[in-house]
């Protein structure tokens, strides 16, 4: 029999447009960024392809460049944390980040990580993950708000509804106007009945943070009228000291990050201990936290601030914007 002449193309690979790291920069983080032609994800047994309508930018993202839980030897690396978009049947989705927690999708004794730390991230056309990592995207949010909710809105809701121990009425000390996780912080703060009072060093960031619901914004390191319940810490080092001396005898820190550094001045322990305050932990959230705060936006009309919408083709932009701190909420790009 007489072949056809023509080649085989079972090696063939589909390319797409993506935002990644190309490599590792802990002082120029920017300059490790690339964009260009990366292959296309391949399903797999228990794992789902999904074309992505909408990620977000965190800076977690950031960190990755930096080298931060992204060794040199997983590169390149397609940065993204978050995204809503399609899956192959057609179904309307929202990604849960976090892979390795459950062992669905992966080997059982694979330790928790989130998108980009070990797996391509969602800065693409398409992103594969755990088929149990899918949530169904409430017809009522975009696939741009539903974007934002996975890392910087999860993180908020876990940090006042698991880990504050607060209750409608107490008082709240949101570090840090501005930022993605702060921003979620104020509406989901205000909307659980609590009273929010602020801090920043911008006086607009400040103001805009008023407009979102908090009922009182004070300059960085001001003396606030009264001790609050509780604190909700994103910043680290800059604000820690103030953080401390803010709370009332019993109260609550949650920690959820530290973007202007891990080691403070001063630890305040003499304080923390005499005062019985309590420092909580907490990161990401759980799948069904995010079905809980997906819940919640569908069905109350919070909705998530979002700072911009910019092309994939155009992500350069919000990364410079984000490290310059120029965001108030969210940056979304679209493939």
């Amino acid at each position: 029999m007489r072949g056809t002449g023509r080649p085989a193309r079972a090696d063939i690979v589909r390319t797409m447009f993506a935002a990644y790291a190309a490599r590792i920069d802990p002082d120029d983080p920017l300059s490790a960024l690339e964009l260009g032609e990366l292959p296309e994800p391949e399903a797999r047994e228990g794992w789902s392809v999904v074309n992505v309508r909408a990620a977000t930018l965190n800076h977690h993202d950031l960190w990755s460049l930096r080298g931060v839980g992204l060794p040199a030897e997983r590169l390149p690396m397609i940065l993204g944390c978050d995204a809503a978009g399609v899956d192959e049947h057609g179904n309307e989705v929202v990604i849960h980040s976090v892979v390795g927690q459950s062992g669905h999708g992966v080997g059982p004794a694979e330790p928790r990580s989130i998108l980009t730390e070990r797996y391509q991230g969602t800065f693409a056309g398409k992103v594969a993950v755990p088929t149990w990592n899918l949530l169904p995207k409430p017809a009522e949010l975009s696939f741009e708000q539903a974007a934002c909710l996975p890392t910087a809105w999860l993180t908020a809701y876990r940090m006042l509804f698991t880990n504050a121990g607060v209750k409608p009425g107490d008082t709240v000390l949101v570090q840090g106007a501005g930022g993605g996780v702060s921003t979620a912080l104020v509406v989901l703060a205000k909307a659980a009945g609590l009273r929010v009072w602020v801090t920043g060093r911008d006086e607009a960031k400040r103001a805009r943070a008023v407009e979102l619901g908090a009922d009182a914004a004070f300059e960085s390191g001001a003396r606030l009228p009264e001790r609050v319940d509780a604190v909700m810490e994103t910043v680290g080092a800059a604000t820690w000291s103030h953080s401390v001396k803010s709370l009332r005898p019993g109260g609550t820190i949650v920690i959820s990050g530290a973007t202007s550094g891990p080691s403070p001045k001063a630890a305040e322990l003499n304080r923390i201990f005499f005062l019985e305050l309590k420092v909580v932990g907490s990161t990401m959230g759980t799948k069904e936290e995010l079905a809980g705060l997906l819940a919640l936006c569908a069905n109350t009309g919070v909705r998530p601030v979002i700072d911009s919408v910019l092309p994939l083709t155009e992500a350069r932009e919000g990364f410079a914007r984000l490290a310059k701190g120029d965001v108030f909420g969210k940056i979304v790009l679209t493939p």
